[in-house]
């Protein structure tokens, strides 16, 4: 496993052919830029494809392993809990991490969701990559400044996936549940009523019209929701059985799960599978 000496590094590579290392860990967090070329990241057992443009980030004690097709370039911002400890100081800044950082496993994949931000990270990314190779008069405090605004953009694209009606008026309570689910999904026990009333000190009677007056939908919608969208892309980015998937995020069976699934998306699993491994 690899280990950072500092809290914060940014790493250039030059081009490659081939991915230098098997597949390895962190003792750290990772994004990775996509500078150029083309190819495959599997992380832990999801495979994405990549491009110019993409961004990714491996968690701690993920592993992670690069298949390139055409000789590619990549630009790593790593940071450790080092970086997340020093950052408390800056009470939006840590929020921004926290949100980010919860996430890291739930939602793999290109974090960034809107052509707009994809249009301004490869600006930014151009702008840091610059800074960190020129090393000119405060180029430190530069960098910090950009990582900060990087970490902007990548939580708004985030949030993204919460409810519509989320925004950076809601209540910190409430995005505090949102967290709380999203970091609990594979744990249904800490996701009932009861349990998550007695968490955030809301009686459990008020509980799902608190959930519906701030998000729109009750609490299962939710649950379900973002359950779907997690199996969606285990099912297109991984090997495993649907059996698999369904033992994973808490359904009965393999039947249960598929009845779940053509109900809301109005098609099979495997279907589903099928189809998307056809145009991916």
């Amino acid at each position: 496993m690899d280990h950072l000496r500092e809290p914060f590094e940014l790493v250039l590579k030059e081009y490659l052919d081939v991915c230098p290392r098997g597949q390895h860990t962190h003792a750290f967090f990772e994004m990775v830029y996509i500078v150029d070329g083309t190819g495959s990241q599997k992380i832990n057992e999801l495979t994405f494809d990549y491009e110019p443009g993409n961004l990714f980030l491996v968690a701690p004690n993920d592993s992670h392993v690069f298949k390139i097709n055409k000789p590619s370039q990549f630009f790593f911002i790593r940071f450790n809990n080092v970086f997340v400890q020093a950052s408390k100081k800056d009470k939006d800044l840590i929020q921004r991490l926290e949100l980010i950082l919860q996430n890291a496993r739930l939602d793999p994949g290109c974090i960034l969701r809107t052509e707009q931000d994809r249009d301004a990270v490869k600006n930014l990314m151009h702008i840091l990559i610059q800074e960190h190779l020129r090393r000119d008069l405060y180029h430190k405090e530069l960098i910090l400044q950009l990582v900060n605004t990087l970490l902007v953009i990548v939580a708004r694209n985030i949030a993204n996936a919460y409810p519509k009606e989320i925004n950076e008026a809601s209540e910190d309570k409430m995005l505090a549940m949102l967290q709380h689910i999203q970091a609990n999904i594979y744990y249904p026990e800490k996701l009932r009523a009861e349990t998550l009333s007695t968490h955030f000190s809301i009686s459990e009677t008020y509980l799902g019209r608190y959930f519906k007056k701030h998000t729109g939908e009750t609490l299962q919608q939710y649950i379900l929701k973002y359950k779907l969208k997690l199996i969606e892309t285990r099912l297109l980015h991984s090997n495993m059985r649907i059996n698999e998937i369904a033992d994973e995020f808490g359904f009965t069976d393999k039947s249960h799960l598929n009845r779940i699934f053509k109900k809301y998306r109005g098609i099979s699993p495997g279907d589903f599978k099928r189809r998307g491994n056809k145009f991916n």
